[in-house]
């Protein structure tokens, strides 16, 4: 199981699911209109590192964040 969480003005609270890679959560949080919305426009993380490829392998207990752009001054 990976723990997913969902930053910022996302709004959701964390979920596990079980799944290998980062292809696998995609598809599945695809599911979901409102998150499949942020995917096309979030930053990816995995344990705290950014990735900029969804042919990253996961393990049990991992954590996939995604991370919305955000604007600030």
């Amino acid at each position: 199981m990976v723990k997913v969480e969902f930053l910022g003005p996302i709004g959701k609270e964390p979920i596990e699911i079980d799944a290998k890679s980062l292809t696998e959560v995609a598809e599945i949080l695809k599911k979901d209109p409102e998150i499949k919305e942020w995917l096309e426009q979030s930053a990816v993380a995995v344990n705290d590192t950014m990735v900029n490829t969804l042919d990253i392998k996961l393990k049990d207990g991992d954590r996939v964040s995604l991370l919305p752009p955000v604007c600030g001054g």
